[in-house]
C-alpha cells in the first residue's frame, strides 16, 4: 500500500459526529391547551409552560392524554422594556411524550412537537 496516496485521501472514518442542539428556554408562562383527551372529548385547560424551543415545549396537565393527539396552545407573552404591548402566541402540534408526576399539583408531564405554523397577535384579555 502506498503511504503518500492514503494521506491524500480524504476519510471520515472515527470522524465525530456533532449534534445540532436546539436552544431550550425554561420559561413559567401561562398557557391555555386544548384538544381532545383520552376519552374522545373535548378539553380545554389553563396551566404553566415549562420550557420551550422551536421544536417542542412542555407543560403539565390535568387532562388525560394520549400520544399523537393534537393540541393547540396559546402562550401570553408579557409586556418588557423591548415588547411594549402583551402578545398572544398561538402554536399547535403533537404529543410526543407523556409522563406520570406522583404528588404534582398537574398529574401528567407532557411535551408537544411544535408544528411550523404559528400565529402571534395582540393579547386579548379573558382567554387564561
Amino acid at each position: 500500500m502506498d503511504f503518500a496516496k492514503t494521506l491524500n485521501r480524504p476519510s471520515i472514518q472515527g470522524a465525530a459526529k456533532v449534534a445540532k442542539r436546539e436552544r431550550t428556554f425554561e420559561l413559567s408562562l401561562p398557557a391555555l391547551v386544548n384538544g381532545v383527551n383520552a376519552f374522545g372529548r373535548e378539553f380545554e385547560e389553563g396551566t404553566q409552560l415549562l420550557s420551550i424551543s422551536a421544536q417542542e415545549a412542555s407543560f403539565n396537565l390535568d387532562a388525560r392524554v394520549l400520544l399523537g393527539a393534537k393540541v393547540n396552545l396559546s402562550l401570553e407573552i408579557p409586556k418588557t422594556l423591548v415588547l411594549e404591548n402583551h402578545l398572544q402566541l398561538t402554536l399547535s402540534g403533537t404529543i410526543v411524550y407523556v409522563r406520570a408526576e406522583n404528588g404534582k399539583e398537574k398529574p401528567q408531564f407532557v411535551s408537544v412537537r411544535l408544528d411550523k405554523n404559528y400565529r402571534l397577535q395582540s393579547f386579548r384579555p379573558n382567554v387564561f
